[in-house]
């Protein structure tokens, strides 16, 4: 058996930067096993696998692996996996084109808009598959020890370090400059010993800033499940950006912010992160970018 892949870089406009992804074109007949044993042979963040959709009104079933474990729901393997689909005008015979798809994963169905310049597919944005949940606050000083900084570097003012999720949870802390999240470092010790503990295991950092058209910088570090720190967190930040939301006075708000992340390690990637609440909840959020393609081949299975 042969496989098709294809490697995209996401929520970038320029190659060999953003987050890298491998997108398995033709899954179907593959076990969870033989598709997470994939995902370890490519070791990046995220790893797609595309499968015929079960109903036929969607465009695809697709999984999503890291090296070690399967994801229920994530962004930028999303944002990628829509580019690449796009691009190819067509899966498993059937047409993909108009203006958007719709993906069936372990969170739910995640509908997708395809983002063109003129004719030609350059990026995607996804509506997150479950609404915004904001769970159990987490401790400062385990943040702290986990991300390698002080519990004085943490910003109270607007939250404390909390678990939020729109379909994939996270630990979300706001830091108080950006100069303290440039000089965060994960303990892969922590990490594995007690963050482990909680009910998400991976921590978002972040910090507002003035930059021109950037509002907030963002690290995500998860080194027990083979990330050191993470290019580009698509699932993170839109559950940052529905916080964010949430925690605005107004009861009716569309809020809209440009995330920058990445860029301490080399691989900068931009997100536009988006929500809407109407009287006090938070209705919607949504995480897009640019894509651009890198490399394409074929898997020989025995």
């Amino acid at each position: 058996m042969q496989l098709q892949f294809q490697t995209v870089d996401v929520f970038t406009s320029d190659r060999f930067a953003g987050n890298p992804l491998a997108v398995v074109l033709n899954a179907e007949g593959l076990s969870g096993q033989q598709m997470q044993a994939i995902a370890a042979e490519f070791n990046l963040a995220e790893t797609t696998f595309v499968r015929p959709p079960k109903d036929a009104a969607h465009t695809a079933e697709v999984r999503i692996f890291t090296p070690r474990s399967e994801m229920p729901f994530a962004g930028h393997p999303n944002v990628g996996t829509a580019f690449v689909l796009a691009r190819a005008g067509i899966s498993y015979g059937r047409p993909v084109d108009g203006d958007s798809v719709i993906f069936e994963e372990k969170a739910g169905l995640v509908p997708i808009e395809i983002l063109r310049d003129g004719a030609t597919v350059v990026g995607a944005r996804l509506a997150s598959p479950q609404p915004l949940s904001v769970g159990a606050e987490i401790a400062i000083d385990l943040v702290a020890s986990a991300c390698g900084i002080s519990r004085d570097d943490i910003e109270l003012a607007n939250h404390r370090p909390c678990i939020a999720s729109c379909g994939a949870p996270f630990i979300l802390a706001e830091l108080k400059s950006r100069a303290a999240l440039a000089a965060a470092s994960p303990n892969s010790d922590v990490f594995r010993l007690e963050v482990t503990k909680h009910p998400a295991v991976s921590i978002m950092i972040y910090a507002r800033v003035d930059e021109g058209d950037i509002d907030i910088r963002a690290r995500m570090f998860a080194p027990h499940q083979n990330i050191p720190v993470d290019p580009a967190t698509g699932s993170a930040n839109v559950a940052l950006i529905g916080l964010l939301a949430k925690l605005r006075p107004e009861p009716n708000l569309s809020l809209s912010k440009t995330i920058a992340q990445g860029v301490e390690m080399g691989r900068p990637s931009l997100l536009k992160a988006h929500a809407e609440k109407q009287d006090g909840t938070v209705t919607a959020t949504f995480i897009g970018g640019r894509c651009v393609p890198v490399m394409s081949g074929t898997i020989d299975l025995a």
